[in-house]
């Protein structure tokens, strides 16, 4: 039997890297099936090309993996797909928490034969041989022998095959921009970041978060070993392709055990397995200095840190008291100190914001290291604590918002501002970010970096500003570059006065940092959490 698994997108925005679901899927496929992997950023398909694409490879069954702001997209193409008379399982955070919705016993159309509940990994090979007979079930659970919910164990990992696994559709430079980067030589006409996960779980439990609620609460780890030979095998790949390969873990608290961090920096350290990496790491965590020298050493270039606020008392309603706002600077600072950077994601429109609180919030990010921030508005997911309160409070105003994605649109009524006035203050702070003179003092702030990282910082601010404003067309990158022109003119003119070295001094000659985050003007860093931006993927597998 022929495969499809299809990542959507939301018809609005693009994700910078593949969902680690369908490699992991694919993987785990029992022996004698053929699997064709297709992501919808990657590959933008709308209805009717989907149900060509179904019928001319003879597919037998599609796996759909979908969280709620690509939901109402996923629908579309999987009620494409079955009209043509091809099964359709979906899976995920929403499908597992709205299943009656995915398959019509809400009242609504259906839209899927069978729903994957939780993590698929062991139910996976199930539906596959079940789909295969013709005996397709409606549900599938993990559950034990007990009808009791069992967690998948990461400690016999499944081996993803990068090393033969087509990643052509996913290499994000453009086309345009090849011959330039085949110049700078080190592989850099063709760049992919792959998504890998170390474990799964959170225990924090943030009252606006889907994580918990879909990994539980208990942290599962992968062994050193299996992620170790995971990077080698990247790393080879890279290697022998000459291109560029950089590595997001995609764990949604990456030192949430901060001992066996560290153990396993050690390893990738000791096995020559670093490749440049991202990862999600509370406030709290880097506290701990040698973390902060293996992260480093490991090949570490940016975290991302949900900071959410700068106020206490939201930290505090929303459950993620563990952070505290006063130790944001010296956070950042020790980073720096390391040349690792930070992605820094601010949620508005909780219920102790009031008008300005972008202004507020600006003007601590002014006095941190240079960095790339973030903000988003509160989004009630569904089944989440925060849905349920506002729910009982009478506060949604879009009580099912995810049937049709709007960025960065408020589906409840703030206490303290507008529905309107948080939308300003989104906007405000994404302007005031990222306007020209933003980028040039965030370039002139490492004034005593080589070359390299101001050049990088800048990129990756101009790719960022892409998640709020669009820049998907040439005309608006043209536009944008016009603007900059300045601080563009003077980082060229170092260039050519070999005023500094790029990537000499504090970074080798293939160290491009920025570029790890700053490869596409789309929906960077996007997920569940806190609705339109936060963590990275929460969902590795369907």
């Amino acid at each position: 039997m022929k495969i499809l698994l299809y990542s959507p997108d939301n018809g609005v925005t693009r994700n910078f890297m593949p969902h680690l679901w369908m490699f992991l899927l694919q993987a785990l496929t029992p022996a004698g099936h053929e699997v064709v992997l297709i992501d919808g950023n990657a590959q933008p398909m709308g209805e009717s090309a989907i149900a060509q694409f179904v019928r001319e490879q003879n597919i037998g069954l599609v796996g759909i993996g979908a969280m709620t702001r690509m939901i109402a997209k996923a629908y579309r193409i999987a009620d494409a797909i079955r009209a043509v008379g091809v099964p359709v399982v979906m899976g995920g955070p929403h499908v597992t928490e709205l299943a009656d919705e995915a398959l019509g016993r809400d009242g609504g159309p259906r839209h899927a034969d069978a729903v994957a509940l939780g993590e698929a990994d062991e139910t996976w090979p199930l539906i596959v041989n079940d789909a295969a007979r013709g005996e397709l079930k409606e549900t599938y659970a993990p559950v034990d022998e007990a009808g009791k919910e069992r967690k998948p164990s990461l400690k016999a990992y499944p081996v993803i095959p990068w090393q033969s696994i087509s990643l052509d559709q996913f290499n994000l430079v453009p086309k345009l921009a090849t011959p330039l980067l085949n110049r700078v030589g080190e592989g850099w006409g063709t760049f992919r970041i792959i998504p890998v996960e170390s474990g799964r779980g959170c225990p924090y439990g943030c009252e606006f978060c889907t994580v918990t609620g879909f990994f539980g609460d208990s942290i599962r780890f992968r062994t050193n070993e299996s992620v170790v030979n995971e990077l080698l095998l990247l790393k080879a790949r890279s290697r022998i392709e000459q291109g560029q390969i950089a590595v997001f873990f995609i764990d949604d608290n990456f030192a949430i055990n901060v001992k066996r961090t560290k153990s396993l920096l050690r390893d990738i350290i000791a096995a020559g397995a670093q490749v440049h990496w991202v990862a999600q790491i509370s406030a709290n965590l880097l506290r701990d200095e040698e973390l902060l020298d293996l992260i480093a050493a490991s090949g570490g270039k940016w975290v991302f840190i949900g900071m959410e606020s700068i106020d206490p008392t939201n930290l505090k309603d929303v459950n993620k008291g563990f952070n505290k706002p006063g130790e944001y600077a010296m956070v950042l600072e020790r980073l720096a100190r390391r040349n690792v950077y930070a992605i820094t994601s601010f949620i508005f429109g909780m219920d102790n914001d009031t008008v300005g609180v972008a202004e507020r919030t600006l003007k601590q990010v002014r006095t941190w290291p240079p960095g790339l921030p973030i903000f988003g508005l509160l989004t009630p997911l569904p089944s989440t604590p925060l849905y349920k309160r506002l729910e009982t409070a009478g506060r949604l105003t879009r009580p099912k918002h995810w049937k049709e994605f709007i960025p960065f649109a408020m589906a409840h009524t703030p206490l303290k501002m507008t529905i309107e006035e948080a939308h300003e203050e989104v906007k405000y702070g994404w302007a005031h970010a990222y306007s020209p003179q933003a980028l040039a003092q965030a370039v002139d702030a490492l004034d005593d970096q080589p070359l390299g990282y101001r050049v990088n910082i800048f990129l990756a601010r101009l790719c960022f500003r892409g998640i709020y404003f669009p820049m998907m067309g040439r005309l608006a990158w043209v536009k944008l570059i016009a603007q900059n022109r300045r601080t563009i003119f003077r980082l060229m003119w170092e260039a050519l006065r070999g005023h500094r070295t790029l990537g000499r001094s504090h970074a080798a000659p293939n160290t491009f940092p920025g570029l790890i985050v700053s490869s596409v003007p789309a929906e960077i860093i996007t997920s569940e959490v806190g609705g339109q931006i936060s963590h990275a993927d929460p969902s590795p597998v369907a």
